[in-house]
């Protein structure tokens, strides 16, 4: 979603379809909703209150993918008339976006999404749904080219998780080798002729 991006893609590859995945987009979202959590613990904090110590990493996360426990925090979360609560439940109402069946469907979705985000009070979720509407058509592209380069995003971090093990190489042939090698699930074991 980078304007620099998009304008060299439109210039050097005009007839390419721009898709912004979900990677991308959740990223967005839970940015969101931890500057809403940092803002509003910073004043529960001035008063003594401590509910949502701890809560970042849970909010980043998909329910179905935390215990029981954390479950529970949320539900408590939800319930609460705190704005993080709100800003969750609107982060974890768009992912229903990506269940629509077509680009039709997706739009109704995101109108009503959008309506509910902007009166929501809560400045970076606003944020985030006016940049999501300027971009919408490059969303919805989603629908015809089911794409991510979530992949590539996660080839790539382990490339410079390597390179940051390594404090650095003095000879890229050094680099390159290591990166086929860890990357390319090699193994160690010799073959038995």
């Amino acid at each position: 979603m980078w304007q620099a991006y998009e304008s060299s893609t439109e210039a050097n590859v005009p007839k390419a379809l721009i898709v912004h995945d979900r990677f991308h987009i959740s990223k967005y979202l839970n940015e969101a909703v931890d500057k809403v959590r940092r803002l509003e613990h910073r004043e529960l904090k001035e008063s003594g209150d401590d509910r949502l110590k701890g809560m970042r990493q849970t909010l980043l996360f998909n329910p179905e993918n935390l215990s029981g426990e954390k479950n529970e925090e949320l539900a408590k979360l939800r319930q609460s008339t705190l704005a993080t609560g709100r800003a969750w439940s609107l982060k974890e109402l768009f992912r229903h976006f990506w269940d629509q069946t077509d680009a039709v469907g997706g739009r109704e979705f995101f109108d009503s999404w959008y309506a509910w985000a902007i009166r929501s009070r809560l400045e970076p979720v606003k944020k985030v749904a006016r940049m999501l509407k300027d971009r919408l058509d490059r969303i919805l592209t989603w629908f015809t080219s089911p794409i991510s380069n979530g992949p590539a995003e996660g080839f790539n971090s382990r490339i410079q998780s390597i390179k940051s093990a390594a404090r650095g190489f003095r000879l890229f042939q050094h680099y390159r080798i290591r990166v086929l090698f860890l990357c390319g699930k090699l193994s160690l074991k010799p073959q038995i002729l």
